[in-house]
């Protein structure tokens, strides 16, 4: 009897651990069956100008996923930030555009949502060549932790917002380096599906994002903004933003990259 005891619970751990994501996604299921209020259909339809130009079938899915990732996610206020329906529906609605048409697992690595009333300042230490280190003050609109924290500005996530046609969207942003840093830190090759390929993603990523540096360096226009050429994971937080806010002319000047976020995200933002 005593020998038996670390075998079953051994095994009633195997069993609770086996279908723990069984009981997550009826928990799931519930959750996007439940009526999605007046009050929330109206802020978005108040926040969201495009919403209303989106095929019904999209209109229904980001409902749902709003719905959980209101669920899961803790929206903690800062600096004075009373965390509102508000608050939570707009941000939520906009993160969530990036899942629509795919298999998700809401933004697994991400707890805690943080808000800020505007654009915040942060302490950033840097080594120098010679080994010293220096410290200087960053203002942030966003920011996305590997270890389960976005920071937003609030007043930020309303501008990128109502603004649906600009290229910048800080939730967007900072929402794609959450995607890009689900299989490790973020580096600008998220986790593909099965039917895309791993070496045209790095072939054709690689020669626009060397292009927007030449660009960068030069002062020559582009659709995509200069951050974006800091580094592979900044670059696919920018085009990112500029896919789903300027689909028709990513879609002209850059035909191959567009493909590829059109691939990967499941959605053409072009017929919206």
């Amino acid at each position: 009897m005593i020998v038996l005891l670390p075998i079953c619970v051994g095994l009633g751990i195997i069993m609770y651990l086996m279908s723990k994501p069984f009981m997550l996604e009826r928990k799931r299921d519930k959750l996007k069956k439940l009526p999605f209020t007046k009050q929330w259909r109206q802020i978005i339809q108040k926040r969201m100008p495009y919403f209303r130009q989106m095929p019904t079938d999209l209109q229904l899915q980001l409902k749902q996923h709003i719905q959980v990732f209101i669920a899961e996610k803790n929206f903690i206020g800062c600096n004075g930030v009373e965390i509102t329906d508000e608050i939570r529906v707009t941000i939520a609605a906009q993160a969530c555009l990036l899942l629509l048409n795919r298999k998700t697992n809401y933004y697994p690595k991400l707890k805690t949502i943080l808000v800020y009333p505007s654009a915040f300042v942060k302490q950033q230490n840097q080594r120098e060549a010679d080994g010293t280190q220096s410290s200087n003050s960053i203002t942030l609109s966003g920011e996305s932790w590997d270890f389960g924290k976005v920071v937003l500005s609030w007043q930020d996530s309303v501008h990128g917002a109502e603004l649906p046609n600009d290229g910048h969207n800080v939730v967007i942003h900072e929402f794609a380096h959450q995607l890009d840093q689900e299989d490790g830190s973020a580096n600008g090759a998220p986790i593909l599906g099965k039917e895309q390929n791993y070496q045209s993603w790095s072939e054709i990523f690689s020669s626009q994002f060397t292009l927007l540096q030449k660009q960068a360096q030069l002062g020559i226009p582009s659709i995509f903004d200069y951050y974006g050429a800091t580094n592979p994971a900044e670059f696919f937080a920018v085009v990112s933003e500029v896919f789903f806010e300027k689909a028709k002319q990513f879609s002209t000047e850059h035909p191959e990259l567009y493909n590829q976020l059109t691939n990967y995200y499941k959605v053409d933002p072009m017929h919206w």
